[in-house]
């Protein structure tokens, strides 16, 4: 589903303020597979995912999804193959736009767009019933504008979007970190929820082991990538390795 073959990434390359963020990483994830990054700041979590994600190009290797190359892919064109919920809960969704648009937007990505009615009736109520899912009484307000939702119900949102189109890899970027514990918890439990109802590739990033480790281990098989260990070893079910 993905490989990283070999990718390395130098931020300001030649200077004083030379940064070896990835050197020489390889990564094979299955189908279905669940893998969670952790490692503290700075050490090069959100680059694996902005180099996978086609945020910038990387400097070396090549990244592989569903067996396409998309290293040369930008990242609007590797949105084809990709979900992502972001660190902030104010990124990822249109804070002007409403509920149901926004939701709109997502079913549409990849889709040639034309001139029709933005959202038909039939997109509608299955939106509500999507949302009614979620549990946060979003289902009521679907004409509601985004940007009067707490981070809580955003990253929710969010969360709904990135993996409405049932994308080859979801990727979430310590996408709790800026939440309090109770909501953190919520929306962990509904990550969990949305990754096995729809049996997605998931490469969930976290400074903190216990955060993710808690509720989502409850998918089959997880593994850990440990981002602070010299070499890669295995033990007790977890996969440690490198990523400087």
């Amino acid at each position: 589903m993905l490989e990283i073959q070999n990718v390395s990434k130098t931020f300001n390359a030649g200077t004083v303020n030379q940064k070896i963020a990835l050197n020489g990483l390889n990564l094979k994830l299955n189908e279905g597979d669940f893998v969670t990054v952790i490692g503290g700041n700075g050490a090069g979590k959100s680059t694996m995912l902005n180099a996978v994600a086609g945020v910038w190009p990387v400097d070396e290797g090549k990244i592989l999804i569903d067996g396409v190359d998309v290293t040369r892919l930008s990242e609007h064109q590797r949105a084809a193959y990709i979900g992502r919920v972001f660190q902030d809960p104010m990124t990822g969704t249109a804070a002007t736009m409403q509920i149901e648009e926004n939701l709109a937007l997502a079913a549409r990505r990849g889709q040639p767009r034309g001139l029709k009615w933005g959202i038909t009736a039939l997109e509608r109520a299955d939106y509500r019933e999507l949302l009614k899912a979620l549990d946060l009484g979003l289902e009521d307000r679907l004409t509601a504008k985004v940007g009067l939702l707490s981070g809580g119900q955003r990253q929710a949102l969010t969360l709904l979007m990135a993996s409405l189109k049932q994308p080859k890899l979801l990727l979430l970027d310590e996408h709790t970190a800026a939440l309090d514990p109770k909501t953190a918890d919520k929306v962990l439990a509904l990550s969990d929820q949305i990754v096995q109802e729809n049996n997605l590739t998931c490469w969930p990033c976290s400074a903190a082991p216990a955060a993710l480790t808690r509720p989502m281990t409850k998918c089959s098989c997880p593994e850990i990538l440990h981002t602070s260990l010299p070499r890669k070893v295995s033990s007790g079910g977890f996969c440690y390795a490198k990523a400087q």
